[in-house]
């Protein structure tokens, strides 16, 4: 009787522990979502309720052509979500978790910095007339507009500044 009670125990250890284990990675997808701004929390932009997330085994299912350069530098997934800014600019804002701050610096190095602004976001950052990428810490964010407006700049940086302080927590 004593084998039988410790075996009935052991089980339910066995199962409170799977589902400790499972609470445990659903929180871990959901982190990724904290990423990015919700639609009040920046002026103008409205964010769409998608946000798509690629582990590293499928990031060439949404880069095509430059996943190589990203798992070479360790990526282990992007999360994307699309924003419009004041109703008619889309943008697409990708966050790359890497496995650390190098191969975040490593991937921001790669890119070109012709007729790029530099400004203070994260640990370094370009911004160009329709992009803004930066790193912070094991972080690699890029931001793509998709048209044109004479406000883009400023208005990525402040949604910039909005996801930097999403990476911080």
């Amino acid at each position: 009787m004593t084998h039988s009670l410790s075996r009935g125990r052991f089980t339910t250890a066995l199962l409170l522990s799977s589902l400790f284990l499972a609470c445990g990675c659903q929180h871990r997808s959901a982190a990724s979502t904290t990423f990015f701004p919700e639609s009040a929390e920046v002026p103008d932009w409205t964010k769409a309720p998608e946000v798509r997330t690629f582990s590293a085994d499928k990031l060439s299912d949404y880069i095509d052509g430059d996943a190589e350069k990203y798992l070479k530098a360790g990526v282990r997934s992007v999360s994307t979500a699309d924003y419009r800014f004041k109703g008619q600019v889309q943008v697409t804002v990708d966050v790359y978790t890497m496995s650390n701050a190098d191969g975040a610096k490593a991937i921001f190095e790669s890119e070109p910095a012709m007729d790029a602004k530099t400004p203070a976001l994260g640990d370094a950052a370009w911004l160009y007339a329709q992009s803004l990428i930066f790193r912070k810490g094991p972080y690699l964010v890029r931001m793509v507009a998709y048209q044109d407006s004479p406000q883009l700049s400023e208005a990525m940086l402040s949604l910039g500044h909005a996801v930097e302080r999403k990476l911080s927590r």
